[in-house]
């Protein structure tokens, strides 16, 4: 069976490795490298896992962080629906 792709989404633990606490402060630094966000987007890119990323944005937050890609995002795989029912004990 095929194992589902999906990924880990970093950004609110690379934030606070680097002591940032607040999404506020990420807004600016991010308008500085061209990428205008409101808060809520910026709120929402940093507590949730989005489902579509543009490469600007990426590449702005590796630059902020200065921090490489798989820093922020980490490829995991889940296992399919068929192999979720073969555990053990269902």
């Amino acid at each position: 069976m095929m194992a589902k792709l999906d990924y880990t989404w970093r950004l609110r633990e690379t934030m606070a490795e680097q002591g940032m606490f607040t999404t506020a402060a990420l807004q600016p630094m991010l308008a500085e490298r061209g990428v205008k966000l409101s808060t809520s987007q910026v709120y929402r890119l940093a507590t949730q896992k989005p489902e579509r990323l543009s490469l600007k944005v990426l590449m702005a937050l590796i630059d902020i962080f200065s921090r490489p890609m798989d820093d922020l995002i980490r490829p995991a795989t889940s296992p399919s629906p068929s192999q979720q029912d073969e555990r053990p004990g269902r």
